[in-house]
């Protein structure tokens, strides 16, 4: 679970923010306690607490970033304009551009209390429960992807159409401004993947990180309260939610960032498969899926460029989480995954 790390709370000047939330908020006023929350290597994340009220500030991070990377100000707006739909939420507050209150922009939400699990093996769980939690899972990612943008005022959100295409234009450009070594694996995804796009051009709203991490669970039930971690939603192709879900839980190994099931005995640890999950989505939406290897090695290509990217952050010195370094060491062996799917592919 995320727990507050204490050691980290010197880059936001409480005072300043109590005093610029005292104007904004009716029912606050003082100086907080603001605590960084551990274990994130997006957007830095903090508790903010003064009495009996409860806040989350998260903002960009400080110091040189790539381009269009931690953008706050769209996953306010997302999960905002989400506030009274099927998929949940933390009830957002306000965003604020002026970098003059903590460093950079940031927004304030609600806290929502829960339990947050970055071990994809759920080992805290309760092993009867495991699999409804990735039931659930496997059901919000469909509610996700059923939201009517046009409702919701999100049709400007992103592109209809062409979304693989231009992700991974997106992601070759990112892969090129990070890179710290040469890895042969990634040139050749791409230059394989935009010969194979799919046909299929179907295009909803998409998390764009959608995980076991990334939700927060009911103290006691296994079912989902909150989602969280809206950084790279956009209009996308449905399909690569799924995959980068799929990827990033059962196709890295358990010594691996997530703690990933790729060589975990799942039955013995009354977890699905891939399979059972990918089951659990096509009841959920109604109509048969097929995710093919295409959509898996987009799904490790771009994992495996984030992944570069964290590195590299690292390497700058504005990483949002100390094990930054050790993260994107898990670049490279995503990269070989990839190159191995489309190897055995049999698509022209």
């Amino acid at each position: 679970m995320i727990a507050p790390d204490t050691s980290e709370t010197s880059d936001i000047d409480a005072r300043r923010l109590g005093a610029y939330l005292s104007a904004q908020l009716p029912d606050f006023s003082g100086t907080p306690t603001v605590e960084r929350i551990s274990g994130g290597q997006s957007n830095p994340t903090y508790f903010v607490t003064c009495g009996n009220r409860e806040l989350v500030l998260r903002r960009r991070p400080s110091g040189d970033i790539l381009p269009s990377a931690h953008a706050v100000d769209r996953e306010f707006r997302v999960q905002r304009a989400l506030q009274d739909s099927n998929v949940t939420v933390p009830p957002m507050l306000f965003y604020e551009e002026d970098p003059s209150i903590v460093g950079t922009a940031f927004y304030i939400m609600e806290r929502v209390r829960g339990r947050i699990f970055h071990d994809n093996m759920l080992s805290d769980v309760q092993p009867e429960d495991r699999r409804a939690i990735y039931d659930d899972l496997a059901t919000m990612l469909a509610q996700i992807h059923a939201v009517d943008v046009k409702a919701v005022g999100l049709t400007d959100f992103g592109r209809q159409g062409g979304y693989f295409a231009r992700q991974i234009a997106r992601w070759t450009k990112q892969w090129k401004l990070s890179r710290t070594t040469d890895l042969p694996e990634i040139d050749r995804l791409i230059d394989w993947l935009p010969q194979h796009l799919p046909d299929d051009d179907t295009t909803t709203l998409v998390h764009g990180d959608f995980r076991t991490g990334n939700v927060i669970l009911h103290q006691t039930e296994p079912r989902i309260i909150a989602v969280l971690d809206w950084e790279l939603s956009t209009l996308g192709h449905p399909m690569a939610d799924l995959a980068h879900s799929c990827a990033y839980i059962w196709m890295m190994n358990a010594d691996e960032f997530g703690v990933g099931l790729r060589d975990v005995d799942l039955a013995a640890q009354e977890l699905p498969t891939m399979q059972d999950f990918i089951a659990a989505y096509a009841r959920a939406v109604g109509h048969p899926v097929e995710l093919t290897p295409f959509h898996l090695a987009f799904a490790l290509f771009r994992n495996a460029v984030i992944f570069q990217g964290i590195a590299d952050r690292a390497r700058r010195g504005n990483a949002a989480s100390d094990n930054a370094a050790e993260v994107g060491r898990v670049a490279p062996a995503l990269a070989e995954r990839a190159v191995a799917l489309i190897d055995t592919t049999q698509q022209p």
